[in-house]
C-alpha cells in the first residue's frame, strides 16, 4: 500500500490519482522539501463565515516522506497568526511531527494537525495565506494556502471523495 501511496501522492502534482487528470483536481496547496512530499495544504473552511482576527484556524496536510532518513516537521509560521502550533485532535499542543520514511503522515480534523492561532486578519472561504513548513532534515517551503474544503481521492475508485489513502483507517 505504501507504494501505491508513493506513487500517487508522486504523481499527483495538483491533479490527483484519478485515470482522468482533466476531471479532478484536489484543493489544496502541493509542494516538496528535499525528499518530504506535501500534499493537500490547506486550512480548513470556516464553519459559518470567516475566521475572524483573534480566531484559532486549523491547517491540514499530508506529508510522506521518500527520502533514506526519517525527518520531523518542527513547526511552521505565518504572518497571518501569532503562531502556529502543532496541536493533537482535541487541541492539546504537541511537540515536532515525526515523518517516517515511506509512511503517509496525514495531519488533519480528528488527528495531530496545526492550528494556526490568534488570526491577525480576516481569512475567508477560498483566501489564502503563505504558511512556512520547518522540517529538520529537509529544510523550509513557503506555501500559499487556501481556506477550503479538503477532498480526497478514494483510492479503490479514483473518484473524488472523503476517503484516507491511510491502510490503518
Amino acid at each position: 500500500m505504501s507504494l501505491l501511496v508513493a506513487g500517487c501522492l508522486a504523481a499527483a502534482g495538483t491533479t490527483g490519482c484519478g485515470s482522468d487528470e482533466a476531471e479532478y483536481n484536489p484543493p489544496g496547496a502541493d509542494a516538496r522539501v528535499g525528499p518530504v512530499l506535501i500534499r493537500y495544504a490547506h486550512i480548513a473552511e470556516p464553519p459559518d463565515g470567516p475566521w475572524d482576527p483573534g480566531d484559532d484556524a486549523p491547517f491540514h496536510l499530508w506529508l510522506f516522506n521518500q527520502g533514506q532518513s526519517a525527518d520531523r516537521l518542527l513547526g511552521a509560521g505565518t504572518t497571518v497568526a501569532r503562531s502556529v502550533d502543532v496541536v493533537s485532535a482535541d487541541g492539546t499542543v504537541r511537540g515536532p511531527v515525526e515523518v517516517p520514511t515511506g509512511k503517509l503522515v496525514e495531519l488533519e480534523e480528528g488527528r495531530l494537525h496545526l492550528l494556526l492561532r490568534d488570526l491577525r486578519r480576516q481569512i475567508r472561504g477560498g483566501g489564502y495565506a503563505w504558511i512556512t513548513l520547518r522540517f529538520e532534515r529537509a529544510g523550509e517551503v513557503a506555501l500559499q494556502v487556501h481556506s477550503q474544503v479538503p477532498t480526497y481521492v478514494d483510492d479503490a475508485t479514483d473518484a473524488p471523495g472523503l476517503t484516507s489513502l491511510s491502510p490503518d483507517e
